[in-house]
This record gives C-alpha cells, sequence and structure tokens, in this order.
C-alpha cells in the first residue's frame, strides 16, 4: 500500500520519488487480509491485537469464554498470514498453555478448517467462531492432548478439575500451567 507521509517525507529529504509504477503494490493476501479483517464480527467473548499497526498479516486473538469448561479463562492466539493467503490457512498458535484435548502443550491447535477443511472462500471470521467452538465443545475425538480427551472421554468431573488447576495456574500431572483466569 501507498503510504502518502512516507512519500512526502522522502521529497522533504530530498531523495527522488519514486518513478510510476515502481511502488509497492499490495499482495494478495494483503487485500484479502484487509477485507477479512474490515468485514470481521467479532463475538463479545474476543478481541484483537495488532502489534505492529503496519503489517496487518501478523495479529493476535483474544479468547475469553463466558460459558463452559474455559469460562473465566483469557487464551491468547498469534495468527501469521502467509503469501498464500487465502489459498492456504493462516498459522495459527495458542500462546497461552492449556489443558485441552485439540490444542497441544507447544500451542498448536487442531481444527479441521486450519487444515484439511480449509477453503479459500473462509475467512479469519470463521477460524475465531472455530477456535471458540472448540472452548464451549472440546473434541475428545481427534485430540491432539490424548491425556485431556481420555480424560474427557473417560472422568469430565475430573477433567473439568483439570481445567480449573490449569487455569488458576498449577500443575495437572507433571505439566505446570501459567494463570490464566481474567
Amino acid at each position: 500500500m501507498i503510504k502518502l507521509f512516507s512519500l512526502k517525507q522522502q521529497k522533504k529529504e530530498g531523495e527522488a520519488c519514486p518513478k510510476q509504477g515502481t511502488q509497492k503494490k499490495a499482495t494478495a493476501a494483503q487485500l484479502r487480509i484487509t477485507k477479512d479483517l474490515n468485514e470481521l464480527n467479532l463475538p463479545k467473548t474476543c478481541d484483537t491485537e495488532f502489534p505492529d499497526a503496519n503489517d496487518l498479516l501478523n495479529f493476535k486473538l483474544i479468547i475469553s469464554p463466558d460459558e463452559g469448561f474455559y469460562k473465566g479463562g483469557r487464551f491468547v492466539f498469534s495468527f501469521k498470514v502467509g503469501p498464500n493467503y487465502p489459498h492456504e490457512p493462516p498459522k495459527v498458535k495458542c500462546e497461552t498453555s492449556i489443558y485441552h484435548p485439540n490444542i497441544d502443550l507447544e500451542g498448536n491447535v487442531c481444527l479441521n478448517i486450519l487444515r484439511e477443511d480449509w477453503k479459500p472462500v473462509l475467512t479469519v471470521n470463521s477460524i475465531i467462531y472455530g477456535l471458540q467452538y472448540l472452548f464451549l465443545e472440546p473434541n475428545p475425538e481427534d485430540p491432539l492432548n490424548k491425556e485431556a480427551a481420555d480424560v474427557l472421554q473417560n472422568n469430565r468431573r475430573m477433567f473439568e478439575q483439570n481445567v480449573m488447576k490449569a487455569m488458576r495456574g498449577g500443575y495437572v500431572g507433571t505439566q505446570y500451567f501459567e494463570r490464566c483466569l481474567k
């Protein structure tokens, strides 16, 4: 995108003005992510942060569930949109350590639309709703954290206790979790 301020600054400093046609054009990924973000319809439990206001391809999503096992938690996800977006999904990682069957301890997220079911018609909004659904309905059938999935399937009460232990900050088995309650 053309940055008028920087062009004016270049003129002031006596630098040659770029010739027409040599200005850097926005990539297809930048154009599409701009469109997706402009059309974003965030639920009240979600918020976005842009560490660099000039870089729309890297941002954070904060999900604060108001119901379910994870009610009261604050979970941060990083989004990295690659140059092949929307033909490839963004890379999404959970930065908050979490006891969840579909999110492993490295922050990898098991969500079908981030993998095999991605289609270019899907948007950032689709991903946000998918992530939010993982907090409402964790899926033990397709786990990244097999131990959490087994506990959810076999002892729902213990799973709920483990989630609360993890969100308060503490150990679940040998794994330590940072506090993430609001």
